[in-house]
């Protein structure tokens, strides 16, 4: 039996599909009681005329099975634009099906369309399995860049 894998930049009809895997990220990572984001600003954000993030899908015979939620810096340095992959996940039962690999290809294409000569993400430390599919796929830890963070106190 063959395993049809596609992807494809989300639709309105894919919305509760998308808020749902990432809400099993969010589970998943650990910040589920923080977690924010509705179907609303998935539409509001990512379906209006200028989006503020992309997300490509991944369907399994025709059922989304994987997200890569992404955005663009428009230029930095180089002058040139980056990728940044926010989140990506697949669901537990489609996990070794490709999946993955199709939303890592999906987005080195759309990289290279807009002239992106970069995808930048973090990875949770812990995340063994992942740094090892990040890998495969020919990404590695930045040994220029570390992350930071810096909370900003809210205005209340």
């Amino acid at each position: 039996m063959t395993i049809a894998i596609s992807t494809r930049p989300f639709e309105h009809r894919d919305v509760a599909t998308v808020l749902a895997l990432m809400r099993g990220l969010a589970v998943f990572e650990g910040y589920i009681d923080k977690f924010a984001v509705t179907e609303r600003d998935l539409i509001d954000h990512g379906l209006c005329d200028s989006p503020r993030f992309g997300v490509f899908v991944a369907e399994l015979d025709g059922r989304v099975v994987g997200i890569a939620v992404q955005y663009v810096i428009p230029w930095t340095y180089d002058l040139k634009p980056t990728v940044v992959l926010k989140e990506l996940f697949v669901e537990e039962t489609a996990r070794s099906s490709g999946a993955g690999a199709a939303l890592i290809e999906a987005l080195k294409r759309y990289a290279a369309e807009i002239g992106a000569p970069r995808i930048n993400w973090t990875v949770l430390a812990g995340n063994a399995p992942a740094k090892r599919f990040y890998r495969r796929h020919g990404g590695g830890p930045d040994e220029v860049w570390e992350p930071w963070t810096m909370p900003v106190p809210s205005g209340n």
